[in-house]
């Protein structure tokens, strides 16, 4: 039975980290020529808002009406 776990531990571990390293950045391309790299998905708002975490782990806003497009950055 200890035999079994530590594989099953590593296993587990290695799982984790992998699924940490596949979150997917996105370019927010503005209409005065600013681009803004956010970390996974920017989410639309009811409220004419872009909301999106930055590359520092700080959640940002942005007015819908000042993006010009957003794109997938291709790992």
């Amino acid at each position: 039975m200890k035999k079994l776990i530590f594989p099953v531990m590593g296993a587990i571990i290695a799982l984790s980290l992998l699924t940490g390293c596949t979150r997917t950045s996105y370019a927010i391309h503005t209409v005065d020529g600013r681009t803004i790299v956010s970390d996974g998905k920017p989410k639309e708002s009811d409220a004419g808002l872009l909301g999106y975490v930055d590359a520092n782990g700080v959640k940002q806003q942005i007015n819908k009406q000042d993006v010009k497009e957003v794109s997938e950055i291709p790992h």
